[in-house]
This record gives C-alpha cells, structure tokens and sequence, in this order.
C-alpha cells in the first residue's frame, strides 16, 4: 500500500459530523521501550511483595513476555471475527500475563487487574503526540466539529491518563475504549457508540485508523462515510489478507489536516458517501418454516425410546451401580421436568425483562437435570458427550413422518427461487438436519437455525432474524410457517415479517389458530402445509403483500 495508491489528488469528501481516531498510530505514535517488559516485572514483584509473597523477578519476566505473545496471537484472531469482544481485564492478566505464577501470585495480580494493566500500558511504551492531530484539533473545534476517540484498548484508563500527560485530556467530545464497552474492533458497534455519542451517524463521520485488519474493516462494516489511515509501523504489515481498503493513506495526520481543510473550504455538507446501506429491491422472498408439526409430525415411539435408554446405560457402565435402562427412563422423566421449569422461568424473564429467551444447554440438560443423582465419573461421561446424546436423544423420543404437501411447498419454492430456511426450537438441530435428510427434502433446504445451536427460542426474534440474513430476505415479502402462534407467529411478527401463516393439524387447537388470525396475529391459516403453494405463487418477486 502506498500514498499515491489511495489519496485523491484534490478529496471530493463531504464535511464530516465528526471525526473519530483511533489512539495508538493516530494520536499518538507509540514506541516499545526496550527496557519495559523488565520494568513491569519489576514492578509486579514490588505488587506481590506487599503481601508478602516473594516471587522471582526472571520468572515474572518470562510469564509476562509468553504472555503477551499470545495476547498478541489472541488479537490477530479476533480481527478476523465478524463481532470481537474484547477480553475483561481479569482475564487479560490472570490467564495472559502471569498465566505461570504460582496461585498466590496470580490471585492477587488478578484482583488487581485494573491497576496492573494500566502499569502495563505506560510501562511498556513511550507516547509521542503525531504531527498534525493538534492542528487537526484546533480545525475541528473552529469549526464545530466534535472529535471522539475509537480505540482497542486493555486499559481505557491509562489511554486517559496519556491524553491528560500531554495536555488532550479535554479535546475530545467522547473517548471510546474497548475494554470499557465491551466491544473490540473490527466491531463496528464501537464505531456505531461513538457516532452516536457525537450526535450523528457513521455514514456522515470520518473515520481514521492506522490499520487494516481492525480500522480500515471495522469502518466499512460501520458504513462510515470515508475511512482513512495514517501510516504506522502496522499499517503494511497486516497478520492476514484484507479486501477492504481505506480511501486515502497519509503518512502523518497532518494530510488528515490537509484534507478537513480542503473539504471546509469546498463547502460541502455532511452526506452519506461510501456507507454500506442495503438496497431493499436487492431483498427477495423467503419461506421460513418450522419443522416440528409442520414439516413433520411425530408419534410416540417406546421401541426407540426403550433401546436409547439400553444405548445410554451401557454408556455410562462402569465400576458403580446402574443405571439400567429402566433407571435411565425414570431420570429422562426428572430432567424434562426440569427443562419445562426452565422454560417456564426463561419465558417469564423474557416476558417481564426483556431477556433473552435461553434455550436449555445439552451439558445442563444431561449433565445436571438427568444426571444430577450420578456418581462423579458418569456426570463427567455425560459432560463429556452431551451433545451427542441429545443428538440421539432428539431422533430416538418420537417417530416422524413428512406432513402431506411439504415436498411440493418446497420443491415450488426452489423452482421460483425462493429460499427455504428452517427455524426450529429443538432440542437438538442435528436430529433436525438428520429427519430432513431422512425424508429425503435436506437438498431443498437452504439452512437450519435451530434453538439449540443459536442459545435462544421462539417467540424471541433472533433466530428469525438469523434466517433473514441467510435467506437475504425482505420481511416485507417474507413467509413464516408454523404451527403454534404464540411461538413461531409472535417471533415473526417481531421480526417484521408480513406474512404469518399457521397451519392446523400441528400442536395448537384449532380454536387458538382461529383466536389467532382475529387478532391478526396470524395473516392465514392453512390445512396442510401445501396449501401455502398458492399463496406464494400468488406474491410477484418484486412486490409486497
């Protein structure tokens, strides 16, 4: 990457809302100090040494320097994540950077965390104000242009105090640091938080960076209006290809400078220019479609149910007693107990908090709710192999059948290039996968978004939202069939979804799907799942009901 690459000869941007920088490479060039990592050992030992725990300084030293070796592997990885968080600071030091000391040590440094990570910070580097970023300043204040801090940060704190040694402490309209919210670049929430606190959006603020991987993505994820990097010894050396790319690279900020004036002096207001909007004529049709009651039926199954619990008590034979398959039945019966006592409860907080809607863990599930009466060594078997057991679990309690139409509804669906996604809550998405594949229609499924694997369920809004994604869907020309409406109806109507449909037959009495369509919460309702064929055909591509 080069200058002459990526700045315009004269910058056609538009006058920002608001500027945001990136701390380390923007605002300040920041230099290892050779002597630094000795110093913090130094200084850790000093720490422990008020406690009266002698510890030795070369092993302090080595475990800071292993440390930090991996948190610098940790956070290459994290620049490729979609949505990175950033660690919390007892982590940071406890399992990083003194992941070798004895108990003690670690204990009281990890208690400590705040205070070590900002010695770690202003121990390990030297701080020099770039040229360029007090004119740059000085522009934006005159002409009423707020100025916030987005910066990956293990100590927001020290970052502060930095600002306050040379004299900036007070030039920023907000400061916004990752370990303070949570949220680590490229996430483009944090880009998303600052904009907001600066009274604007991204799309109409410039953001400034001096890496790749983090800035210059997390930018174009935030749809900001122009992404722009000052160069520093990480701007070429990025820890894995990026196809994003900034729109100028400077050497210093004071081409930033340069390029603010330009825009002032051009005269042009604030617009959205590169921001990732969607198009919503680009969004088609969808059909999502439950699969308990609606793809598939079940019945009662006691020869499966029987011959699981034979399979699961050889599982967990060993050296103690049972349990024998009959055993093995009767804690089946305590644990689904427990899971319909966690439903209720989980259902209630998302009722009366707005909480997420949590679906059971299988490690809980067989672990806790079956196995809670087992000796050590079987609780530990069914941790080891919770999710296979509920994988033979969820295909073993019940037989199914393909409901009468589905084949059609989905072999329509691809024929008009519709695509079908599942969204189901299951115990277990593999047994979901698997019957799909069983009844022979997996290849006319796009995905499945299973409760299980996502964490949540219906009437929660996320798994539809998910399959929305997947599908590239517009709600608007968006199908959602289901069978039970105060689950699959609610969620999609929370997810904006037009068209409700409820098919009879499934879980829920007629009655209730008739209450259901009076109070619009369903849009239709349909005998089998067939029948849905022709209202799909009768919604055009491009057009909304």
């Amino acid at each position: 990457m080069t200058d002459s690459q990526t700045i315009p000869t004269t910058p056609s941007w538009n006058v920002p809302e608001a500027l945001l920088l990136d701390f380390g490479g923007v605002i300040f060039q920041t230099r290892k100090d050779p002597a630094g990592k000795r110093r913090l050992a130094r200084a850790l030992v000093a720490r422990l040494a008020r406690a009266g725990i002698v510890a030795d300084l070369d092993r302090v030293h080595s475990s800071i320097e292993a440390g930090l070796t991996a948190l610098k592997h940790w956070k290459h990885a994290q620049s490729r994540r979609r949505l990175p968080r950033e660690l919390p600071p007892r982590e940071i030091v406890g399992d990083f950077l003194v992941s070798d000391l004895d108990d003690a040590s670690r204990a009281l440094l990890t208690a400590e965390a705040n205070d070590v990570l900002l010695e770690v910070t202003t121990t390990l580097s030297t701080h020099e104000v770039r040229p360029g970023i007090r004119e740059l300043l000085d522009l934006a204040d005159a002409h009423g242009i707020p100025v916030g801090i987005v910066s990956n940060a293990h100590s927001g704190r020290s970052h502060r105090a930095v600002l306050a040694e040379h004299g900036l402490a007070d030039r920023f309209a907000v400061q916004c640091y990752s370990d303070e919210v949570g949220l680590r670049k490229p996430h483009p929430g944090i880009i998303e938080l600052a904009a907001e606190a600066c009274g604007t959006t991204p799309d109409r603020c410039w953001y400034v960076g001096d890496t790749q991987d983090r800035d210059v993505v997390a930018g174009r994820r935030a749809g900001v209006a122009a992404v722009i990097l000052t160069r520093s010894a990480h701007t070429d050396a990025p820890p894995f290809a990026v196809d994003a790319t900034a729109d100028a690279v400077y050497a210093t900020p004071e081409g930033l400078a340069g390029a603010l004036r330009d825009a002032l002096a051009a005269g042009k207001q604030a617009a959205p220019m590169h921001g990732l909007t969607h198009d919503d004529d680009t969004l088609g049709r969808a059909l999502l479609i439950d699969h308990g009651g609606v793809i598939s039926l079940s019945v009662d199954d006691h020869e499966r149910v029987d011959a699981f619990a034979a399979w699961l008590s050889r599982l967990l034979a060993g050296p103690e007693a049972g349990p024998d398959p009959a055993e093995v039945t009767t804690l089946i019966a305590r644990a689904r107990v427990a899971h319909g006592a966690f439903k209720r409860e989980a259902t209630r907080r998302f009722l009366d908090d707005a909480a997420p809607l949590a679906e059971a863990d299988p490690v809980v599930f067989w672990r806790d709710w079956f196995g809670g009466s087992l000796s050590a060594r079987q609780r530990a078997v069914l941790t080891a192999e919770a999710h296979d057991v509920m994988a033979r679990y969820g295909r073993a309690k019940s037989r199914r059948s393909l409901r009468a139409g589905v084949r059609e509804l989905l072999e329509t669906c691809r024929a008009e290039r519709v695509p079908v996604v599942v969204v189901s809550n299951t115990v277990s998405g593999r047994a979901v996968r698997a019957e799909c594949a069983a009844h022979g229609i997996d290849h006319l499924i796009a995905a499945s978004v299973c409760s299980d694997e996502g964490g949540v369920r219906k009437p929660d809004a996320s798994l539809v939202r998910e399959a929305l994604v997947i599908a590239r869907a517009d709600p608007a020309r968006t199908w959602f069939l289901g069978d039970k409406p105060q689950n699959d109806a609610v969620a999609a109507r929370a997810a904006g979804i037009a068209h409700r449909v409820i098919v009879r037959g499934g879980s829920t009495a007629d009655a209730d799907v008739d209450a259901a369509l009076t109070t619009g919460l369903a849009t239709h309702a349909v005998d089998e799942p067939g029948d849905l064929v022709s209202l799909i055909s009768a919604v055009p591509a491009a057009a909304s009901a």
